[in-house]
């Protein structure tokens, strides 16, 4: 495998870091040292700041203090453009390539010099050459929009190296790919970097990747260093107490020993389009039966999206019909509300927040007609409002300023963190969740999975949408996989074979 002959592995140090936004301290007195050629983990809770360090060493933030050392020589980066011209770049979690247009007019016009006219013969011919001397390659004249997200996540890669970035930092780089892409994509930076063509930081929560693909980590909490370490020299419970300190890390519940019971949901030839008319789900038949977690996995963009939201009454079926308690369903709140169902969708500021409401009055969307809250469902008592979410805000650990702040000043993870004190306290019959741990911390994951098996072990029948193959695995009672838009694979969870699995994701 010859890689470009343009990339080579930078050194990076990050000195004395200090960043403040009003009274907060995101960074105090951070510094890390990441060798040419290192596979370098950052790890943290939520808030523990390794997106404001990264944000500052690629020039997004402007630090308070702080000095960056590129191969040893002071620089300085006060935005992104100069850490791209030094050969810093980053890789989001979320795709950042231009759906509609295709692989050779993302990379070309990513270009920050680029001549009047643009002889697109000649540059097909230059990434053909470059694509030439990669470990990957993906089609130069396909829209973005078709490609699998392995490819996706392999062209955004790819752009970097074609724009000479020597260090990338990859933020979840796998939350999207099937086990064998993500293993794909990882190992063949790791070969990059012990070539030293390469030097990779990346922000991760999956301690498997960690173990099998990083040579060192560094672990910050509450915008703090708490070290620096080689990998080899830690465990994941060492790993795990160094991110969130001496109290208890793991919050787990036994799951019980039980048959499930009488089924709660049953789709049946379920047909629904997206957003431009197609079918993202076709003709999907499934059940879920009381004391039973479903695990949903696949791929992002299969069709799951579409099924929850069906299921959540924020988007219309063409075809087939749903039951819930063997009662016709249509995702009303009334039927929600009188069947027990809880539902937390995906971007659950977007789908399931009111941005502008206070986070007392989201805690309260379920419940706001009923008492306390309400003692004739005319009137709203305000009081009993913000009792109810303080109780929630501490169980949860949601860090907000209060219970009357926006819901939308929190950060992503206590958004979450809200939305599933709402939905997971309310004891339901039904229990609907996509990616409940999405962003979440280590110590905030352990919490969260415990409550969903305490749901299904009290007998709430539990459809469990995943894009974390390992949570699916964790939780799930049964599995299936969801492909283009229909089951591709069922299996019982504890005879479940991981390679099929993955091939199902894949659609083979």
């Amino acid at each position: 495998m010859t890689a470009p002959s343009l990339v080579s592995a930078p050194s990076l140090e990050l000195i004395s870091f200090s960043k403040r936004f009003g009274a907060l301290a995101a960074l105090d007195d951070v510094s890390v040292k990441i060798a040419a050629g290192a596979f370098h983990a950052l790890l943290g809770e939520n808030g523990a700041g390794k997106s404001t360090l990264v944000k500052c060493a690629m020039g997004y933030y402007a630090a308070d203090e702080g000095e960056i050392l590129l191969n040893g020589r002071q620089v300085t980066i006060d935005h992104p453009r100069q850490a791209h011209e030094l050969g810093l770049g980053m890789v989001y979690q979320h795709f950042t390539l231009v759906p509609n247009m295709t692989v050779l007019e993302n990379f070309v016009l990513s270009r920050e010099h680029l001549p009047a006219v643009i002889d697109w013969t000649v540059e097909r011919q230059r990434l053909k050459d470059f694509f030439a001397t990669t470990p990957f390659i993906v089609p130069l004249d396909t829209p973005v929009a078709d490609l699998a997200a392995g490819q996706k996540q392999k062209a955004e890669i790819l752009r970097q190296l074609y724009l000479k970035r020597g260090l990338l930092i990859l933020d979840e780089p796998t939350s999207v790919l099937t086990p064998d892409e993500a293993d794909e994509v990882l190992s063949t930076l790791k070969q990059m970097t012990r070539d030293k063509l390469l030097t990779i930081v990346v922000i991760t929560h999956k301690f498997r990747e960690v173990n099998a693909f990083c040579d060192t980590v560094t672990i910050l909490r509450r915008g703090k260093l708490v070290g620096t370490r080689r990998v080899a020299e830690l465990d994941n419970d060492s790993m795990a107490e160094m991110m969130v300190g001496s109290r208890e890390t793991r919050a787990s519940v036994e799951r019980e020993q039980r048959a499930p019971g009488k089924a709660v949901l049953q789709v049946e030839k379920l047909s629904v389009a997206d957003t431009v008319g197609q079918l993202a789900v076709e003709d999907l038949s499934l059940e879920i039966r009381a004391g039973e977690i479903v695990g949903v996995a696949g791929v992002s963009g299969n069709g799951q999206r579409e099924l929850v939201e069906t299921l959540a009454g924020q988007r219309h079926a063409e075809a087939g019909a749903m039951k819930v308690h063997g009662e016709p369903y249509t995702a009303t709140r009334r039927e929600m509300v009188r069947h027990k169902i809880a539902c937390l969708p995906e971007e659950p500021l977007r789908n399931a927040c009111v941005a502008e409401m206070s986070v007392a009055e989201n805690m309260a969307l379920r419940s706001f007609d009923q008492p306390p809250a309400s003692p004739d469902g005319v009137r709203l008592r305000r009081a009993p409002m913000r009792d109810a979410a303080r109780r929630l805000i501490e169980a949860y650990r949601v860090k907000t300023p209060g219970p009357d702040a926006p819901i939308r000043a929190l950060s992503g993870g206590n958004v979450q963190r809200a939305v599933l004190a709402r939905e997971l306290s309310s004891e339901g019959d039904l229990l609907i969740v996509a990616n409940p741990c999405f962003g979440l911390d280590f110590a905030a994951v352990a919490e969260i999975r415990a409550r969903i098996v305490q749901a299904r072990n009290r007998g709430a029948a539990v459809l469990l949408v995943s894009e974390d193959l390992d949570e699916i695995l964790q939780l799930s009672d049964r599995i299936v996989v969801m492909f283009d838009g229909r089951l591709a694979l069922e299996t019982p969870a504890a005879a479940a074979d991981v390679g099929a699995i993955g091939r199902a994701m894949a659609g083979h």
